[in-house]
């Protein structure tokens, strides 16, 4: 589509009350590419670069990285309203980890209110529910946009009290897994196929049948090696592998 108005940095910078220099920084970035450029090679910003610098600041405002909006806006596409739909959603998601986080502090502080003596111990609650939402955004990246719909719309009726029953239900599963290697277990045993249908289970709850959220996982795990380093890997490669070789079994069996 062609610009009916175009203007130099220092213009776009007035209107869109950002700086010059910023303008400069997203351009090198390929986060803000002005759309055109005089003969002269100073940049040009056209209008349709208004709603690019609007998803920028709008993602950068609700705590986005620079890095993570240009990963955001790369998956857009041109049609305007969906780029607006995609927008809404990512700010509801955001919205509904921050209405989990004040649910948290608040219960806390009803707990703290009411003591005489402090329990630090119920601000592990808190802590809980902001390492839960951080570890959603670093995984986002292995999901397509289906899969974190559909994640996102999950997340705004998960609560503390889930978590921690998943949390318990894993810790549990996997504890029993390594007791069965310690045994010795055969993969093919029937213990082991009993820890491989909870496994499925578990695994299950989470996918919901969902085939994008289910390829999303596959993607994560297979990429290990990336992980952040804050990130505590729930079970080691013996379970690993184990594990796998007693689902694949069950898969068969279930197949037959």
């Amino acid at each position: 589509m062609s610009e009916r108005c175009w203007y130099q940095a220092s213009e776009f910078a007035k209107l869109t009350g950002v700086t010059v220099r910023t303008l400069h920084h997203y351009d090198r970035l390929g986060l803000l590419q002005p759309s055109g450029r005089t003969a002269a090679g100073y940049r040009l910003y056209g209008e349709r670069d208004f709603a690019r610098l609007q998803q920028i600041v709008t993602l950068k405002f609700i705590g986005f990285s620079l890095a993570q909006i240009k990963a955001i806006l790369n998956q857009s596409t041109d049609d305007l309203a969906n780029a607006l739909r995609v927008q809404r959603e990512i700010i509801e998601d955001k919205l509904a980890q921050l209405q989990q986080a004040v649910k948290a502090i608040a219960e806390v502080e009803q707990v703290v209110a009411s003591q005489a003596e402090i329990d630090w111990q119920a601000f592990n609650k808190i802590i809980e529910v902001i390492n839960m939402q951080n570890e959603m955004e670093w995984a986002k990246k292995y999901y397509d946009q289906e899969a974190q719909q559909a994640i996102a719309k999950r997340l705004k009726q998960w609560t503390p009290e889930l978590q921690a029953k998943a949390e318990q239900d894993w810790a549990t599963l996997i504890k029993d897994v390594e007791t069965a290697i310690a045994n010795g277990a055969d993969p093919a045993s029937a213990n082991a196929q009993a820890l491989a249908a909870r496994w499925t289970d578990l695994i299950g709850q989470f996918t919901q049948g969902n085939p994008a959220i289910r390829e999303g996982l596959n993607k994560l795990y297979a990429d290990q090696q990336h992980w952040p380093t804050t990130f505590k890997k729930p079970y080691s490669d013996e379970v690993g592998e184990f594990i796998c070789k007693a689902v694949a079994i069950w898969q068969e069996r279930a197949q037959d």
